[in-house]
């Protein structure tokens, strides 16, 4: 691990400025940016510690949802009575990923912003773009069973890991921000990761130094919600394909999609097709889809467990 230097400020301003320094990071939890230090993938010059910025609570907003702050740790915001009874999508996708200690550590913000879990990425032998930009992507002509199916380029067919960013897509979560010159923003999480195309490296639209302090759930969905997740094994394993439903009584729904893509993959034109069952609307949720020789399966798996989930919530 290389040197660097270190500091905690005591308000948000002070650390969206110091967070704004050629080559700082923030830091909370670590569970993802620490491995990646001691693999010298990630290199900051200087980290920002931010878990003394008071964004630990859950409270209720005036349109009848929910803000998470950034630094809920998953354990505390899978457990919270309010999001276990309203938003059961995101306690059973929170439990379904990571091991309990790894939950009592992880943030919410952290969570968002984990890094591909691509054995390309983390080989630093290998040529990477996302963590390398130009080198190549040796996974195209590599070892691609746990990697994406759509949404992906020539440049790198990696896939985002977060199991919690699945649930709150479906929810259509909010992330609110505070850039470097203090101006706060709020971006929807469908616009908030990046397709990879030429430059995998570039992960979310957050400019330099622009910091997460929360995340807003609009008000309940009500209905039926499960989370599917198909892993190797069932303990503390990343999803080969995980599958995120909201079904209301109506019959209308969300789907949202882990494991598949470099991002949590919701179609909204395919919910209109739920009516008429998994096959029609993994049709339009893997449209344009790309899927390797080793990881072909992922599409026949995909709709298999989304079939299963409409099979539960109707029952």
């Amino acid at each position: 691990m290389r040197a660097f230097s270190y500091e905690k400020p005591g308000t948000l301003a002070e650390a969206a400025a110091a967070g704004a320094r050629e080559g700082a990071k923030y830091i909370a939890g670590g569970t993802n940016l620490i491995d990646l230090m001691k693999l010298e993938i990630e290199t900051p010059a200087h980290l920002v510690d931010v878990n003394g910025l008071g964004l630990d609570r859950i409270e209720e907003t005036a349109a009848g949802g929910l803000r998470i702050g950034a630094l809920v740790r998953n354990t505390d915001l899978a457990a919270d009575p309010r999001v276990r009874r309203d938003y059961a999508l995101l306690t059973r996708a929170l439990v379904a990923g990571a091991s309990g200690q790894l939950r009592n550590k992880a943030t919410t913000a952290g969570n968002l912003l984990q890094r591909t879990r691509c054995a390309y990425f983390y080989d630093t032998n290998m040529p990477c773009n996302k963590r390398a930009p130009g080198s190549g992507c040796a996974a195209l002509e590599g070892i691609s069973r746990q990697l994406g199916v759509v949404g992906t380029s020539e440049a790198c067919i990696a896939t985002h890991p977060s199991d919690m960013a699945v649930a709150l897509r479906a929810l259509d979560a909010e992330i609110e921000t505070m850039r470097a010159d203090g101006v706060a923003r709020s971006i929807p999480i469908g616009e908030f990761y990046r397709t990879p195309g030429e430059t995998p490296e570039i992960e979310t639209v957050l400019g330099a130094g622009e910091l997460i302090t929360g995340v807003t759930l609009p008000a309940p969905l009500g209905g039926a919600q499960l989370y599917h997740k198909a892993r190797d094994r069932a303990s503390y394993a990343f999803a080969l394909v995980s599958v995120g439903l909201v079904l209301r009584e109506d019959g209308t729904g969300r789907i949202a999609l882990g494991g598949v893509a470099p991002m949590p993959w919701r179609v909204e034109a395919a919910e209109a097709e739920l009516g008429e069952g998994a096959a029609a609307a993994c049709e339009m949720l893997f449209a344009g889809a790309r899927p390797t020789e080793q990881n072909a399966f992922k599409l026949p798996l995909a709709e298999r467990a989304l079939a299963a989930l409409l099979a539960e919530a109707r029952s």
